[in-house]
């Protein structure tokens, strides 16, 4: 690989694919951007050792969106020495919550993997990516590529990668240990993964920037990616050793 090109791995969410980045990472053409694939993998640690074990280079940068956030941390906390940079793309850092607020999501996936066995990914698609983007993008063509890309997958891929979430680690102890400049982005009307978790995540980081990107859902590198590839671009820049100045755009709270 040139030394021109330093990696850059973009790890995708549930159910997303090369598809998901696609738009960023074409505004990122100095960079070797690639995009693992998770297949049937069914815990955030499996993703984890994957991304680990299918990387040449012994340092790279790492970003992740959604459930690809969570499996950044988990690289993080593996191997802290070969990423260079960190960002965490509308995506969360906690276990899944005791009592009632777990079964309600046990449920709610549950139904969603029934829909998607019953009546095919794409049927299931069209009723969980409804609340997954901002309401202006609903059918639109950029929606019709968020369906593409779920009909992709499989509803076996579907429940690989909600066993992995159910069981997804706390990584809140994690967090202070981060020591690599660190982008932690989140939409402005991300609904599914909100500002304010971003807000105690940036907090928690040292020296973390915090980025909101205006009119847009959960899907932010497909829906502002030119927004997503300038924050990434600026957050790339930072120097691997040495505190960068705060960014005035830093709200967090402890």
């Amino acid at each position: 690989m040139s030394p021109e090109r330093p990696p850059l791995l973009l790890l995708p969410g549930l159910l997303c694919d090369h598809a998901a980045w696609a738009a960023t990472a074409a505004g990122l053409p100095q960079y070797d951007c690639r995009v693992p694939e998770w297949g049937l993998l069914d815990t955030l640690d499996a993703m984890a050792e994957h991304v680990l074990a299918s990387t040449a280079e012994p340092r790279f940068a790492l970003a992740g969106h959604s459930m690809g956030g969570r499996v950044a941390l988990e690289v993080v906390r593996r191997a802290p020495h070969r990423v260079t940079h960190l960002a965490l793309l509308d995506t969360g850092y906690q276990a899944l919550p005791n009592g009632e607020a777990a079964e309600k999501e046990r449920a709610g996936r549950a139904t969603l993997l029934a829909r998607a066995r019953e009546a095919g990914m794409r049927a299931m698609g069209q009723v969980w990516a409804t609340g997954m983007v901002h309401p202006d993008q609903l059918g639109t063509p950029l929606f019709d590529t968020i369906l593409d890309m779920i009909e992709r997958s499989h509803p076996d891929q579907f429940a690989a990668q909600i066993h992995a979430l159910l069981g997804r680690p706390d990584a809140t102890s994690l967090l202070g240990d981060v020591r690599c400049p660190t982008l932690v982005l989140c939409a402005r009307q991300d609904t599914w993964s909100p500002l304010a978790r971003h807000e105690v995540m940036a907090a928690l980081i040292p020296d973390s920037v915090l980025h909101v990107v205006e009119h847009s859902g959960h899907m932010s590198p497909m829906e502002r990616p030119q927004d997503v590839a300038d924050a990434v671009r600026t957050w790339l820049a930072r120097p691997e050793s040495g505190a960068a100045a705060p960014d005035a755009s830093k709200v967090g709270r402890a």
